[in-house]
């Protein structure tokens, strides 16, 4: 071998031991980056949702939701704190009796709820996406009438066919165009179809539904649906008498006596009646004033403008009310007790005004600054209701800066007539009574007070007059209350308003 081949033969192994070092190499190379790479490129792992926070704890939401000291939120059971103040209505009745009397109660309170449409309807809930058009409020007809349903609309998608079912409960369904059966099935029913393969056509139809009426009710509400596909959308339709007016014609002038009359009740004190109808005259000779007297002996009074209505010896302070309110033929009705005195800030004309520009129903004034507002709430329970009250206002009244609107006023008061007569006064309250006729009317009557008008009240100093004099001893122990007659009004709330207690 020459020098020459055993040095190209000594380059071969050279070359060869490179080229497998280098294959080593590259093989532990590449394990090494698939190791590392298979690593890094993990597929991704799903996200953990975050969990949901919780709701604010109950001591929080009395912060947030509380009135006066009252939390008015929705509870299972409303609760008075009746430590300081207030009553559990039904510790009137003795343990042995009050079984039966919660029977009762419930029997009564679910009797009413019915005639009252109560409870109401829950509320509609609209799902999202619907393809309709539709009323969410407003619409109303009198009962066994008919009116057009407005704004009934179908936006929904595309197809070969649009059929879409509307659905009553109470009345029945109809549209005003002329139309093939083949296209409108089930006219003057419950259940109507519209079947078309014209979109115009079938919101022509829409546009022109009707309702009818077909249950003689005086208030209830029916839920009319409507269907594409599986999509359904809920309106309400309210079924309701309107309440025929009463009105009292003021005559061509608008006088103030054509306007009010001014009322009262006396028991045993025809000294305070005749001071307070002669302080009336000096500021309103020719109102006309209406007196109900449960006195032992009846009065002559000379006034050509007087009323004077006799009733049964002691028969009571809210059925003397209720005698003389249902004599009124005026707008208005002025409430006055029999001992107080009309004065030169008595404008019972503010008090006419104010009721004559605002939605009130009742507007009280002061006396000798007393104003007596109070402010009453309500919370409702299956078991009983809880009644707060509270002394002030609730906010002024707009237009009358120097007015408030309340739950009750002092006992001189200006009302609707009408709506005196529509609450009334329980003739079972026979002696101190005032704030029951407020809370009887709570929800109906709208009270406002305005401490402007002042009237004043008579002396309460004792009678010279022996006569006089034995006649108000006897009157004071008719106005006390005895610890009967208190336990006899809660008995009373307890079962006519449904109470549970207040405070």
């Amino acid at each position: 071998m020459t020098l020459c081949g055993a040095r190209f033969l000594c380059f071969l192994k050279m070359c060869a031991l490179v080229v497998g070092f280098g294959m080593v190499l590259f093989i532990f190379r590449s394990m090494y980056l698939h190791e590392k790479f298979s690593l890094q490129l993990e597929l991704p792992r799903p996200a953990l949702a975050d969990p949901m926070p919780k709701l604010l704890p109950e001591a929080r939401l009395r912060t947030l939701f509380t009135y006066s000291e009252i939390w008015l939120f929705p509870k299972n059971q409303c609760q008075c704190e009746t430590k300081h103040q207030g009553y559990n209505f039904q510790d009137a009745y003795g343990q042995t009796d009050l079984p039966a009397v919660k029977a009762r109660r419930r029997a009564e309170f679910e009797h009413f709820q019915r005639r009252e449409g109560l409870p109401r309807p829950p509320p509609l809930l609209a799902p999202p996406n619907l393809p309709f058009g539709y009323p969410v409020h407003g619409v109303e007809v009198m009962p066994l009438h008919t009116v057009p349903i407005p704004g009934l609309q179908f936006d929904g998608p595309n197809a070969p066919v649009y059929q879409v079912t509307l659905t009553a409960s109470l009345g029945t369904l109809n549209t005003l165009v002329d139309i093939p059966d083949s296209v409108v099935q089930g006219r003057g029913q419950k259940h109507l179809t519209i079947s078309t393969s014209d979109r115009k056509l079938l919101n022509f139809i829409l546009q022109h539904m009707t309702y009818t009426s077909t249950v003689y009710q005086l208030h209830r509400v029916d839920v009319v649906s409507l269907k594409f596909k599986s999509s359904i959308a809920k309106f309400p339709v309210i079924i309701r008498h309107p309440v025929v007016p009463k009105l009292y014609d003021p005559g061509p002038e608008r006088k103030l006596r054509d306007l009010v009359t001014i009322a009262t009740k006396t028991f045993l004190r025809p000294h305070k009646l005749m001071t307070m109808l002669r302080s009336l005259r000096e500021y309103y000779p020719d109102l006309t004033v209406i007196v109900a007297d449960d006195s032992k002996e009846p009065l002559k009074i000379n006034d050509s403008h007087v009323e004077y209505y006799i009733m049964p010896f002691g028969k009571g302070w809210f059925a003397g009310r209720n005698l003389a309110i249902s004599q009124v033929t005026t707008k208005y009705v002025l409430w006055v007790d029999d001992d107080f005195l009309f004065n030169n800030q008595t404008k019972i004309e503010m008090l006419v005004d104010v009721l004559e520009k605002t939605e009130l129903d009742v507007v009280g004034g002061s006396v000798l600054g007393n104003v007596f507002q109070f402010r009453l709430l309500l919370e409702q329970s299956e078991n009983g209701h809880c009644l707060h009250r509270r002394s002030g206002a609730f906010r002024p009244l707009d237009g009358f800066p120097n007015c408030v609107v309340t739950s009750g006023v002092v006992n001189f008061f200006l009302a609707h007539t009408e709506r005196l007569l529509r609450v009334g006064f329980d003739p079972r309250l026979q002696r101190v009574a005032h704030s029951e006729f407020f809370i009887d009317g709570l929800g109906s009557l709208l009270v406002g007070s305005c401490p402007d008008v002042i009237i004043g009240h008579q002396a309460r100093s004792p009678a010279v007059d022996p006569q006089l004099a034995a006649l108000e001893k006897t009157y004071s122990k008719f106005r006390l209350n005895t610890n009967a007659q208190v336990q006899f009004k809660l008995a009373l709330h307890y079962f006519k308003n449904y109470f549970q207690c207040s405070t």
